[in-house]
């Protein structure tokens, strides 16, 4: 039985092994619980909201989504599966998915525990909101001079 095979964009950092997209599809299957269902769903929903993202696998299994820099990360704990937006504290979250790292200057999380539903209109914003403004960042730096 051959398995279907999706396009996804993915850094090829490591020609050697496997794609972080591969790395990742393995995760989702080794965790084999409501976790992998769970971020296989938030893998998929910011899939949808930005089409042109890239799978990275990074600090030793962490799945990362990027568009001009992080958008977020998505990592697996025993109750939770975590969704950690990079630049989440400068994002507006009209709809307070951020219940996670809300202390910190930087960075914000939305833990997912068994049987939560997703506000997925409100996720897929928040994930685009993200990406303008790392592209609104990547626009502001010098372009570098090729030569």
């Amino acid at each position: 039985m051959k398995k279907a095979v999706t396009a996804t964009k993915s850094s090829a950092k490591d020609a050697n092994g496997p794609s972080p997209s591969r790395l990742i599809d393995g995760r989702i299957k080794e965790l084999g619980d409501w976790r992998g269902e769970m971020l296989g769903r938030i893998r998929g929903l910011i899939k949808e909201a930005d089409p042109d993202v890239v799978e990275e696998w990074k600090w030793r299994g962490v799945p990362v989504w990027e568009h001009d820099g992080i958008i977020c990360t998505g990592e697996t704990y025993k109750a939770v599966v975590k969704m950690t937006f990079a630049k989440g504290a400068a994002l507006d979250d009209p709809a307070g998915l951020f219940n996670s790292s809300l202390e910190g200057n930087v960075r914000r999380a939305i833990d997912f525990r068994e049987g939560e539903k997703i506000n997925e209109k409100a996720l897929k914003a928040l994930i685009r909101a993200a990406v303008a403004l790392n592209a609104s960042k990547a626009k502001k730096k010098p372009a570098k001079l090729s030569g």
